[in-house]
């Protein structure tokens, strides 16, 4: 799955749109690289993603096959920190 579709289906961001636009300007990162919109995630990467008021280090535990309504968004990832700006 792409990066900018499974942040919006976990909900790491509100809109597909957003996730593109976080991605095109560099405020996802791993491994203290900037991913593109287009990166397919893979279970157990680890993803730092810079809001505008707080860093978020998330692991992703399942990346979905397809997007179903039983599918809860909490447990495709774990927030390993949180650290306000």
């Amino acid at each position: 799955m792409r990066l900018d579709k499974f942040m919006k289906v976990a909900r790491l961001a509100r809109r597909r749109s957003e996730a593109h636009e976080a991605l095109e300007h560099r405020r996802v990162l791993k491994e203290g690289r900037p991913l593109k919109p287009g990166y397919a995630v893979k279970q157990g990467d680890v993803l730092q993603i810079h809001y505008a008021t707080r860093r978020v280090t998330v692991r992703v535990l399942d990346v979905p096959l397809r997007v179903t309504p039983r599918l809860e968004p909490a447990s495709l990832y774990e927030i390993l920190e949180t650290v306000a700006k």
